[in-house]
């Protein structure tokens, strides 16, 4: 599942070697929801530790992330693993992004479906 959402960087982490051949590092975003801003932290791993590099704290950023869960000995963790960050605008969102599924092909939205008036053909559905 791939989401994105943009908010304000609210604090950034050092990379963490978890094992000789796995490193992790961990930021957090603020993203705007009514009253109370919601801290939203995220997590990079491997290569992509250095993606949040180029930001400091306090720039609008958007992060797209993947929704990884997982059971481990009874208990259940929840994981937003962030595979791209980029400069972000002045709106604040959270929705799926528009990169392919796992299949290679992309899912059409709404937006995606042909208006009454392009259809010329005869048949009653």
């Amino acid at each position: 599942m791939s989401f994105e959402v943009e908010g304000k960087l609210h604090k950034k982490f050092e990379t963490e070697s978890k094992t000789a051949t796995f490193q992790a590092r961990e930021f957090v975003i603020e993203v705007a929801d009514g009253n109370y801003p919601q801290m939203v932290k995220f997590q990079l791993v491997q290569d992509r530790c250095g993606l949040i590099d180029d930001y400091s704290e306090g720039d609008q950023i958007k992060v797209h992330f993947d929704l990884r869960g997982r059971e481990w000995n009874g208990k259940y963790f929840t994981n937003l693993n962030a595979w791209r960050v980029e400069n972000g605008g002045a709106t604040t969102s959270a929705a799926p992004s528009t990169q392919p599924n796992e299949f290679g092909s992309d899912f059409p939205s709404a937006d995606d479906e042909p208006s009454q008036q392009s259809m010329d053909d005869d048949l009653p559905f």
